[in-house]
């Protein structure tokens, strides 16, 4: 019997945007299923059981809750106590199993048969089954509709007034589709609950004036919030002039968001006195809690636990607050005491600090903004939950994040890279790899260096900043501005150094400048100057124009600002400005226009404190909009790929080890492995001895090479440990020799793991290809050219699985090596497309295989004709859990 599989425990978010808690059936659950059965509707039970039972036998319950959670799985749901729901699946044969659901006639119609559904298979296939069966009776539509809606191909058969279902459960592009769709719905609305109340509650409001609770109070009354406002204080009869209840049960009606600012060790209490209540959301901001050490960490996860448990979603705790100024909701639940006027900004941030300092540049600059969250320690509601909520939202066409940490950079690519193919999506981080953390803040820590989330975002269409300066830069071009067309750049000033300057850094930041600069005269008149900037806008190969002017004798600012605004709104094309003294989105640099319906539009060109930024941003915007336009590929379908080979070699080498142990598989295994998925490595044969290694030489054919089998002097041609075109036995007699005075005075003279004897790959270049579970970004597969020059410089190229066929394209040629393989100072051509199916084939085997920790291929020869895998190395790890995995769930913090 398996252990409990703590790892298979979630927290889901419902159809409803509600939250439960999904975990595995444990034998004392008995009391709770027999209290759910009894309160079930006989039709419902007949459904289930195809016979009226009132209650269920003991015998038949005992079963039910004892299970060995490898061929008898069962989990169930559960809000608060009480079970919502049971599922489970019988192994019937070594593939398949048979399935049976159980929902409480309260909670039908909230989504847990689909989720459910999911948690099941993934658990299943953990287990080597890939084939569900049901038998359901033809007048329960509703879970024979979870079967037909959850994207797999459903057969069906009709026999003896049974409905006989049977379908694949390995994940389909159909399947994992559906999957995403119903997340994105769930986290969206659940969102949604907390930035669109219809009436909020302040629990810890002071009437002290300084209080935090009195401030959030006196914002909410002066952002005019356009529902109710209660107050909970023990003793007050008013809290800025609001009258206040000492307790939520007489408020007398539903409350949807609660806003917390008590102490820390009395948050759960309240938490729960809210769920009792019915409150859809909190938002704590109440400080003491993982930001402090283990005491407020526990603080931290029973919080979230009690609110999760009970259908609630958390902002915070430590949070700065929210915001919403929809005319509607005109809702300020944060501590900054202004808001920047309405807007197409969506803003995101963990740090209350940074939270302040971001509203107030979106202010200075005149950017409005939609919304805004203050995640704080992020202990439940995320960035990627808030951006399922802006992927839809009409008054947000630009989203702005800054992130201390990026709890599931994985799933946060997923939902980018949908979301970026409709908005930009701008990041602010500073520490990728998770070993730079703020207090309050508990993620797994990667393997790659920083610059492989950093590829993984470029990889989903994702803006990089590095300030809050280059996100509201950005920013304000794209709130202001059409995407440019392409890359080709006008440029026109009063300032032949400033356009020179801009001409430098557009070519430098890949823009194309392909006209000579209008350089006009610092005198300039308005006229002049709007003659020259028509004509430039007339040119049909400018996609976007930069503008410079500086203060002078002749036209005045203000009269060509007004000029440029006209221009640029007439013309269409994305303009930029630099009007010394004026920063931001203003009315100084805003056009209006009327359409054919009398509807007023306000264009407005940004402007820039420096042509330098000016161009960086509009090179970031040209990038983006590139890539909006780009092929992103297709992924692959392979033909003869040995899924089942490759579980039973891993389940065999991880059988009985540890859970998070590491296991190295042999290199016979390893090789089985990767054939399994269509990449075979160059044959070797190991050898003890010379004779051993002439034998061996006699079999595979001259020349040969020699390798040291250790790994601290594999690969090591500068220490000796590799010996290459060995063409005749004498000489295999020499070198082998000398490897072995290698291995004597490195690793000692009783080391014996031997040499290996090789074919000679023809001549090519050397690469390194390796693919893997990071803890932190999942399944990820990086190329780069082999030799310490790459490692040294870090030039490697990352990206998340799966890949498209385009992915792997970029991968190899975009590293800053990779001229060596097309040609470089006369160098031979190599073929790289043999090089791609590899990188796409171990992209499928790793996602398909969490298990996997790391393929290490190196080197592999890419030659003129082909590509020779030449070593192959392979580590496993038990139980591995990946984060964003075909089965939803919420990130624990």
């Amino acid at each position: 019997m398996e252990s409990y599989p703590e790892y298979w425990e979630a927290d889901v978010v419902l159809r409803d945007g509600a939250t439960a808690h999904l975990r595995p059936i444990v034998p004392s659950d008995a009391e709770a299923i027999q209290e759910m059965h009894s309160k079930q509707s006989p039709e419902s039970i007949y459904l289930r059981f195809f016979a009226p039972l009132p209650a269920i036998p003991k015998r038949d319950l005992d079963r039910f809750v004892h299970v060995d959670y490898h061929d008898r799985v069962a989990f169930v749901m559960t809000i608060g106590d009480e079970i919502i729901g049971i599922a489970r699946y019988d192994r019937l044969d070594e593939r398949s199993a048979e399935v049976a659901f159980n929902i409480a006639d309260a909670h039908q119609g909230r989504g847990l048969g689909s989720i459910f559904l999911e948690h099941l298979a993934a658990a299943a296939r953990e287990r080597g089954i890939s084939v569900f069966t049901a038998e359901v009776l033809p007048q329960n539509r509703s879970m024979l509709q979870v079967f037909a809606a959850a994207g797999y191909e459903v057969s069906r058969e009709f026999d003896d007034g049974v409905v006989a279902v049977r379908f694949d459960i390995d994940p389909t592009e159909k399947s994992i589709q559906v999957q995403e769709a119903r997340e994105h719905r769930a986290e969206a609305l659940s969102v949604r609950q907390a930035l669109s109340p219809r009436s909020v509650v302040v629990i810890g409001a002071s009437r002290k004036k300084n209080s935090t609770g009195n401030l959030l109070l006196r914002n909410l009354t002066t952002a005019g919030f356009n529902g109710r406002i209660h107050v909970v204080h023990p003793e007050a009869e008013a809290v800025v002039g609001i009258p206040a209840v000492k307790a939520l049960d007489e408020i007398g009606r539903p409350v949807d968001l609660a806003i917390i600012a008590v102490p820390a060790e009395a948050v759960s209490d309240v938490v729960r006195d809210c769920a009792a209540h019915g409150v859809k959301a909190v938002v704590v901001i109440s400080s003491g809690f993982a930001e402090t050490g283990e005491h407020g960490l526990e603080l931290q996860r029973t919080m979230v636990a009690t609110a999760r448990s009970h259908g609630m979603r958390v902002v915070g705790p430590n949070s700065f607050g929210l915001a919403n100024t929809a005319e509607d909701v005109s809702l300020n639940a944060s501590l900054a005491p202004f808001l920047p006027d309405p807007g197409a900004l969506g803003l995101f941030s963990q740090s209350g600090a940074l939270g302040t300092a971001l509203l107030a540049a979106a202010k200075t600059r005149g950017l409005g903004i939609s919304t805004f969250v203050s995640a704080g320690n992020r202990a439940d509601l995320s960035g990627n939950d808030v951006l399922q909520y802006w992927e839809e939202d009409p008054a947000t066409s630009v989203v702005g994040l800054y992130f201390e940490s990026i709890g599931n950079p994985r799933k946060f690519s997923r939902i980018a890279r949908r979301v970026s193919r409709v908005k930009p999506v701008i990041v602010i981080k500073s520490d990728f790899t998770g070993r730079e953390l703020p207090p309050g803040h508990t993620v797994r820590l990667s393997s790659l260096s920083g610059k492989a989330l950093d590829q993984v975002l470029t990889q989903a269409g994702v803006i990089r900043a590095d300030t809050i300066h280059q996100l509201f830069d950005i920013a304000q071009v794209f709130t202001s501005q059409p995407l440019p067309g392409g890359r080709r750049v006008g440029v026109i000033g009063n300032s032949a150094a400033l356009s020179t300057l801009v001409v430098q850094r557009a070519r430098a930041a890949g823009l194309r400048v392909d006209a000579p600069p209008v350089s006009l005269h610092p005198e300039v008149s308005a006229e002049e100057f709007g003659a020259a900037l028509t004509e430039v806008y007339e040119d049909p190969t400018v996609d976007s124009v930069v503008v410079i002017f500086t203060p002078s004798a002749g036209a005045e600012e203000a009269e060509v600002a007004r000029i440029v605004a006209t221009e640029a709104a007439r013309s269409g094309r994305t303009t930029v400005a630099c009007f010394l003294g004026v920063h931001g989105v203003k009315d100084a640099l805003t056009a209006h226009t009327i359409d054919e319906d009398g509807n007023r539009t306000a264009h407005a060109v940004p402007s820039f404190m420096g042509p330098e930024d000016a161009v960086w941003a509009l090179s970031h915007a040209t990038e983006y909009a590139m890539w909006r336009k780009s092929d992103r590929g297709t992924y692959p379908e392979f033909d003869a790929i040995d899924e089942r080979g490759a579980r039973a070699i891993i389940e065999r080498n991880l059988s009985g080890v540890e859970a998070g142990r590491r296991v190295s598989l042999s290199r016979e295994d390893a090789n089985a492995l990767l054939e399994c998925y269509g990449v075979s490595g160059v044959p070797y044969l190991a050898s003890h001895s010379v004779e051993e290694a002439k034998a061996a030489a006699e079999e595979l054919g001259y020349p040969v090479a020699l390798k040291a089998v250790s790994t601290r002097l594999r690969h090591r041609l500068e220490l000796g440990g590799v010996r290459l075109n060995i063409d005749d036995p004498e000489e295999l007699e020499e070198d082998w020799n000398g490897i072995r005075r290698v291995i004597e005075a490195v690793l000692g003279p009783d080391d014996d793991h031997g040499i290996d004897v090789q074919p000679m790959a023809p001549p090519g270049t050397s690469c390194v290809i390796r693919a893997g579970e990071d803890p932190l970004l999942g399944p990820m597969v990086s190329f780069s050219l082999a030799g310490d020059t790459s490692e040294l410089l870090d030039d490697v190229a990352h990206r998340v699985a799966p890949l498209t066929d385009v992915d792997a394209r970029q991968m190899v040629r975009g590293l800053r090596s990779s001229p060596r393989l097309f040609g470089y100072k006369g160098l031979p051509v190599m073929n790289v497309a043999p090089i791609e199916d590899i990188l796409l084939r171990l992209s499928t085997l790793v996602d398909d295989f969490p298990a996997i920790r790391e393929v290490e291929i190196r080197p592999v020869m890419v030659t003129e004709t082909d590509a020779h895998v030449l070593s192959i190395k392979v580590e496993l790890v038990a139980a591995s859990d990946r984060m964003d995995s075909f089965r939803r769930r919420l990130f624990i913090g």
